[in-house]
């Protein structure tokens, strides 16, 4: 069985893994959509990012890094 090495960098702007020996495989922006009434995550990354400010006031799109920490811990 092979090893292979992963990198993950949990960015402000992005999310980007790393495998070795392909390169970056996901690169995906760091926003959650999240419903608010039961707390289930909708969408993550391009599909949560296109949410930004067009969601129902149920459905909230974050970025749960900001200046480079974690700035909601449950989303992260």
């Amino acid at each position: 069985m092979s090893r292979a090495d992963i990198g993950i960098d949990l960015g402000t702007a992005n999310v980007l893994v790393y495998v070795s020996g392909k390169g970056i495989v996901l690169e995906e922006p760091s926003v959650v959509a999240i419903d608010k009434n039961n707390n289930s995550v909708l969408a993550v990354g391009e599909e949560a990012r296109r949410m930004i400010g067009r969601t129902p006031g149920n459905i909230v799109a974050i970025r749960p890094l900001r200046d480079g920490v974690i700035s909601d811990y449950d989303v992260t």
